[in-house]
């Protein structure tokens, strides 16, 4: 990518500073819409997953708020996708508006690692702690991402794709959960 015009001028610093007020992504813009619509699926199919196992689920103390984790962090990552979409939207509200459903969506996963570890029958500690880690483990780049924003750095676009990708693995994962290993 050329960052000088035909005077042989160099734009860099005009591009920066246009980011720290303004997004501009067209970089992003195929990856957030994809994101959104992605997300939107698999919500869609945890949704189905817990109604066709709906007596199954309420019976395990810890799934409904895994399942709740996972729709949180699900809708999160639809919100920051099509938040990220909006025209002329700057660095620092994206943040604050990433950094509010990042708290929402971490507060639905700590809850669900509690009542696993709280409801955890005669499982060992070994096995409860990497579901307990995936549950919050996906939040916390979001809330890097947020910050980072909030203070004016266009790399909080990296951290919130990380947590993007890191949602879908855990919803794929979680999905698989409701809809087979609960019946087992």
């Amino acid at each position: 990518m050329r960052d000088n015009d035909s005077s042989g001028k160099d734009h860099r610093g005009a591009r920066r500073e246009m980011t720290e007020t303004a997004l501009n992504l067209d970089e992003w813009h195929d990856f957030y819409v994809a994101s959104a619509g992605a997300a939107a699926a698999l919500a869609g199919l945890i949704i189905v997953a817990m109604t066709v196992n709906i007596t199954t689920i309420l019976k395990i103390p810890s799934m409904p708020a895994r399942a709740a984790s996972t729709i949180g962090s699900l809708t999160l990552s639809v919100v920051v996708s099509v938040t990220s979409l909006i025209p002329g939207q700057s660095l620092r509200l994206l943040g604050l508006e990433t950094l509010v459903f990042s708290l929402g969506a971490l507060i639905l996963s700590v809850d669900a690692a509690r009542r696993i570890f709280l409801h955890r029958d005669q499982a060992p500690l070994r096995a409860l702690v990497p579901k307990a880690s995936v549950v919050i483990a996906q939040i916390v780049p979001f809330l890097v991402g947020s910050l980072l924003l909030v203070a004016g750095d266009a790399a909080g676009l990296h951290w919130n794709a990380a947590g993007i990708v890191l949602v879908f693995v855990g919803s794929v994962l979680s999905a698989w959960v409701l809809l087979v290993e609960i019946l087992r």
